[in-house]
């Protein structure tokens, strides 16, 4: 009996194949790991370049507050023509897809009133070619007093804000492969991107 226990502890015929059988796991999940770090990268790519081509479109095309890009800050703002627009007369709006809401000292009904749907959801469909998981919820559009535009413009909106688009926090959510069986999620943070509003008019940008 001494002597069979020897020969079987002494023996080395199968001991590459339990090494190998405990190394297994660790690197199929180092392997997961470096796929879902990739993956990860590319989820955080799309999030941001979805941002850049968002805002792109929007400062090219119509403003979604109606009222803010018609509104003359020399007939109903009381300003002289020609002024520079002061942050005393314009603060910002920021527009989701239901609403826009208004900050500032001087905030004007017709601002938040009637939002041009058609112009957000317009810049969802760009930023969806970008990120395709995107929703219209998932989407914020602020438009910032940035110091540039003059009252009474005749050729487009008195002011040239500073637009920013972003993807409202949670709005990304990354699913690890590593972790599938415990149905792991991340939500990524917030992501933005701004640009000075250029014509602000029309449904056409490159």
């Amino acid at each position: 009996m001494s002597r069979a226990f020897l020969r079987l502890v002494r023996d080395r015929r199968a001991s590459s194949t339990a090494e190998f059988a405990l190394v297994l796991p660790v690197l199929i999940l180092f392997l997961l790991g470096m796929i879902d770090a990739g993956r990860l990268m590319w989820t955080w790519n799309k999030a941001e370049k979805a941002t850049q081509m968002g805002v792109r479109y929007a400062v090219a095309t119509d403003m979604v507050p109606t009222g803010l890009q018609n509104y003359s800050f020399v007939v109903t703002g009381g300003l002289t023509q020609g002024d520079a627009i002061p942050a005393g007369s314009f603060g910002s709006v920021t527009c989701t897809s239901t609403s826009c809401t208004c900050a500032g000292s001087n905030c004007p009904a017709v601002w938040t009133s009637a939002p041009n749907m058609a112009a957000f959801n317009a810049i969802v469909a760009r930023m969806q070619r970008f990120l395709p998981e995107l929703t219209a919820a998932g989407v914020q559009v602020s438009y910032a007093n940035s110091g540039l535009g003059y009252a009474g413009d005749p050729n487009g909106p008195d002011v040239a804000p500073l637009v920013t688009v972003s993807l409202r926090p949670d709005t990304v959510v990354f699913r690890p492969i590593t972790f599938a069986l415990f149905r792991t999620t991340i939500n990524l943070p917030s992501f933005s991107a701004a640009l000075t509003m250029e014509d602000g008019q029309g449904s056409v940008a490159n």
